[in-house]
């Protein structure tokens, strides 16, 4: 099977970032935030070999990748991978916002 391309969505982005910055703030330093962005991007790569890992949600072609304590939801296109969201388990699961 031939390797996607991953792109991320401005909303997954932004939140990704709030999450590096959240870290490099609290630990006054960047390593964590870089050593979760690899991790991030290496299961990415593993997502783009076979889009199928991810666990199924109710929605068509989108799956969700438990990465620790976060969920990194992805649609699955035929030529791309596409991040929607980077969910924190840790949050109230109201505030994710997924049609039922």
């Amino acid at each position: 099977m031939a390797k996607r391309r991953v792109v991320w969505t401005k909303n997954a982005e932004s939140q990704l970032q709030e999450i590096l910055q959240y870290f490099s703030e609290r630990n006054k330093s960047e390593e964590y935030s870089f050593k979760l962005y690899q991790l991030f991007k290496g299961e990415l790569e593993k997502v783009a070999i076979n889009p199928d890992i991810g666990i199924k949600t109710k929605l068509y072609n989108i799956r969700g990748l438990i990465v620790k304590n976060y969920i990194l939801f992805y649609e699955i296109y035929k030529e791309l991978i596409m991040v929607l969201n980077v969910w924190d388990c840790r949050q109230d699961p109201n505030k994710l916002n997924i049609p039922k």
